[in-house]
């Protein structure tokens, strides 16, 4: 090598470390102290206002910067969970670059920032069985495109078992992948330690794609304007999923084909879908259902006590400060005057997976109970 060449790398390296020199510290965010009190940090420097979008509060929190630029909030104390966030920067949201754990969703993805307490919960992962999550795709001839769905067998499942699982449809909601209820909801983890503690049978779970049109997504939030759009969404998931996905199912695991062994839940809009699909098949939950029409009586035609009463669980839950919580309380009145039974949930959150986790944790163990 020539010296001129040995001193135009000496000179590269010296203005490196003289970069690295004037390079910030390492931004710690976010930080999560043992009080649950929590850190959020951002170096924006040019920014001349950040803000705290935090998954449960209605509006975006006002974050305060330092001479280096650093933008930073504390929140909490927290409860024990897993909490979605972002940042909106001079009105441009961002995800926080010094955190790798993303929350999906197909149009506005978050960070996720976990909260541990003293003891582990349902959630966690634990020292129990696991079951596998497996992931199926297809091309719809209902909705005309390619998608997919996922299936949780639990811990020591056998392909080739005589009695056949009893099986239950889980739907995410507006928004969300078809990976939602694994990837942020936990779901899998839940199962393997109500299982491990006895607190549900083993069952198999089926988690599909919860969009029966493009445009729900296309469109973002501005679809639910589109009474039409939103009406085709319902009827052609409910038609993709009773003639495509599950027979799909039952032909690839051994799941029961009795009325008995099936049921159906979902969350916001997957809560709509669970309603509008179980309630004149199968056992359904709701949670905090959302998009329903006013109409009940034109959504339910066929609805009434005596249909009703087939059903072994009927079980509708929301948040009391989630915003679908009146339209919720109407269509429980509704059933109410139809004579109809259910289970009315109302517990304190919004319109969160911290809410929705524990809905599913409360509400699986009613399943195939042989009651």
């Amino acid at each position: 090598m020539s010296f001129r060449v040995s001193f135009v790398l000496i000179l590269l390296t010296l203005a490196l470390i003289s970069a690295q020199a004037q390079m910030p510290s390492a931004i710690q965010s976010p930080e999560v102290q043992a009080d649950g009190k929590v850190t959020f940090r951002l170096l924006l420097p040019g920014a001349k206002s950040v803000l705290l979008n935090f998954e449960g509060v209605a509006k975006p929190s006002p974050m305060t910067r330092d001479d280096s630029g650093v933008w930073s909030i504390t929140v909490g104390p927290l409860d024990p969970d897993l909490y979605g966030y972002g940042f909106i920067a001079d009105g441009v949201m961002l995800l926080d670059p010094n955190n790798p754990n993303i929350k999906p969703n197909l149009i506005q993805p978050q960070n996720v920032v976990a909260v541990a307490g003293p003891t582990p919960q349902l959630w966690d992962v634990a020292e129990v069985p696991h079951g596998v999550i497996h992931h199926h795709f297809f091309k719809s001839a209902v909705v005309g495109d390619q998608r997919d769905f996922y299936v949780y067998t639990p811990p020591g499942f056998d392909s080739k078992a005589k009695t056949n699982y009893p099986v239950f449809y889980l739907l995410h909601g507006y928004s969300d992948p078809a990976s939602a209820w694994t990837a942020v909801g936990m779901a899998n983890f839940i199962f393997d330690n109500l299982i491990a503690q006895g607190k549900v049978k083993p069952m198999i779970v089926v988690m599909p794609l919860g969009y029966g049109t493009p445009e729900m997504i296309n469109l973002k939030w501005a679809v639910w304007g589109h009474p039409d759009i939103r009406q085709l969404n319902f009827d052609n998931f409910r038609k993709s999923l009773l003639t495509e996905v599950m027979p799909m199912v039952e032909g690839a695991y051994p799941v029961s084909a009795r009325r008995e062994d099936r049921a159906i839940a979902g969350l916001s809009m997957g809560g709509a879908e669970s309603l509008l699909t179980g309630l004149n098949n199968i056992d359904v939950g709701s949670f905090s259902a959302g998009g329903l029409s006013e109409d009940f009586a034109a959504a339910f035609p066929a609805l009434d006590a005596k249909q009703a009463s087939q059903l072994h669980v009927l079980w509708i839950a929301c948040g009391t400060s989630d915003g679908l919580i009146e339209p919720n309380r109407k269509f429980k009145a509704w059933l109410k005057s139809k004579n109809i039974a259910f289970t009315d949930i109302e517990t304190p959150g919004a319109h969160t997976w911290m809410v929705w986790r524990r809905n599913l944790i409360n509400f699986t163990p009613l399943l195939f109970t042989g009651k």
